[in-house]
């Protein structure tokens, strides 16, 4: 037997996804190198200890090993949510901050065509999207004027920067009918539960979505993504609980950053955990040392966490003993960055445009907000005229600047990163605004933690409001 070390791919050009699987299963049971295992496997036989150890035995940790990657054209930014609910996958999709829309690139859902809300639809998206064209072209001059040139920077250069400060404000417009593509990796645990969620959706484009995802998936996975069906019980949950949340009958709050449920002794419980993690005495025991520390011997502990940090450094994971809630209010917009931290617990509520919308400063100053303000009372006409009938399909018409309710919970590690992250000069103006706002409510729990975040400037979220917007929440 060779003991010298060994660190070697098995390559997916040599081998299926499965097989490769199934070789690493093996090694639990065979002193075997794995490239020998691997070699010794033929699909028939993977296929056999599949069906057997993983899908008999309920061993799905194997699946893990099996990874694909799959490319996703032409879907509606509404079945992307869906998509990518997923915490275990890796995600690229289509920016709107970067690209101009085609105005025919949008879906029809299958639920209305042939009725007689299609017409009201198709109007209503060409409508749209005239206008869409019509906002890059009023904001193009809007970009220039306000894209500084750098030393040096060719016409060229500066002119797409410009463009992109056009596109930037100009994507509020668009809906979440909006055709999309979307790389997705992910393995075929992940993928065998993403598959049954699809499949059980309320939009038919992603029960669709979900059934081409499981033939294609099959072709590599023949026995791991099989068995992926709908989920029976789901109907009846969704029916019962809306059902019991109708009967709320209290006014709507409107409080856009809110957070709750934290943890009084959370920086506390950071510092005792790394104590814990660097000494031998018990969890109580730090935390009951943390507890009588002077305010400067909590700050120097701090300094001593965060103290010769990288820029693309991590801070420990201790970090994650504090946790909180927030509640939060954004633009549709800002919330398809928001989702893509799925290392929080998110729940967002139904799109809708009860909220109102938000109108971008940008809009005012070129000129078009009158029509800016036309269409998204049309989108609302159209929303409701079509919601009366479906919500979940009602929602294909909202644009970006409607706002939406999103629940998270979330621990201090990860928020750190999405702050740090999300409040940079070159992230959306809105989702800076949202960053900013979960930082400032975040520093009055959180002094020491809060002060060791990574900020690239001095931004706070009423500046950027009133930098940014004209108003936040418009009702329709």
């Amino acid at each position: 037997m060779d003991l010298n070390r060994r660190v070697y791919r098995l390559s997916p050009r040599q081998f299926g996804a499965e097989t490769i699987a199934v070789a690493f299963a093996k090694t639990s049971r065979s002193p075997e190198p794995f490239d020998v295992i691997a070699n010794e496997l033929n699909d028939d036989e993977s296929r056999q200890f599949s069906e057997k150890w993983i899908v008999g035995y309920g061993h799905s940790s194997v699946a893990e090993h099996a990874v694909l990657h799959l490319a996703l054209e032409n879907v509606s930014r509404l079945a992307i949510e869906t998509v990518e609910a997923n915490r275990l996958a890796s995600y690229t999709e289509k920016s709107t901050r970067y690209q101009e829309w085609d105005p025919n690139a949008f879906v029809v859902p299958p639920e209305i065509i042939g009725t007689e809300f299609e017409a009201p639809y198709r109007n209503y998206m060409r409508a749209n999207f005239d206008f869409y064209a019509k906002a890059l072209e009023a904001l193009r001059p809007w970009g220039e004027a306000n894209t500084p040139r750098k030393e040096k920077e060719s016409d060229r250069a500066w002119a797409n920067r410009a463009r992109v400060k056009a596109v930037d404000v100009a994507r509020f417009v668009l809906p979440m009918a909006a055709m999309a593509n979307v790389g997705v990796t992910m393995n075929a645990r992940t993928l065998e539960y993403a598959i049954k969620k699809m499949l059980s959706s309320e939009l038919e484009e992603v029960r669709q979505i979900g059934a081409e995802i499981k033939r294609v998936s099959t072709e590599e996975l023949p026995t791991l993504v099989k068995y992926a069906d709908a989920i029976e019980h789901l109907p009846a949950l969704r029916d019962h609980c809306r059902w019991f949340a109708n009967r709320i009958d209290t006014p709507t709050q409107l409080e856009w950053c809110k957070m709750f449920n934290f943890e009084e002794q959370g920086e506390e419980r950071i510092l005792a955990a790394t104590l814990y993690r660097f000494g031998d005495h018990s969890y109580q025991e730090c935390l009951d040392h943390v507890m009588k520390m002077s305010s400067e011997d909590k700050q120097a502990l701090v300094d001593a966490i965060f103290e010769g940090m990288g820029a693309f450094d991590v801070p420990i994971r201790e970090l994650e003993y504090a946790n909180v809630n927030f509640d939060l209010i954004m633009d549709q917009g800002a919330y398809f960055e928001f989702k893509r931290h799925r290392m929080m617990s998110q729940t967002p509520q139904d799109l809708n445009t009860h909220l109102g919308y938000s109108v971008p400063l940008a809009i005012t100053e070129a000129g078009i907000e009158d029509e800016y303000r036309a269409i998204m009372r049309k989108a609302n006409e159209v929303f409701k005229f079509i919601a009366q009938w479906n919500p979940q399909v009602a929602a294909y018409v909202v644009p970006n600047a409607y706002n939406r309710r999103v629940l998270c919970q979330t621990n201090l590690r990860a928020l750190s990163h999405f702050i740090s992250l999300r409040t940079a000069g070159n992230a959306h103006f809105s989702i800076r605004r949202v960053a900013r706002g979960m930082l400032e409510v975040l520093s009055e729990q959180y002094p020491l933690i809060s002060g060791k975040i990574r900020l690239k400037n001095a931004e706070t979220s009423q500046g950027l409001t009133e930098e940014y917007f004209t108003s936040v929440a418009d009702l329709p």
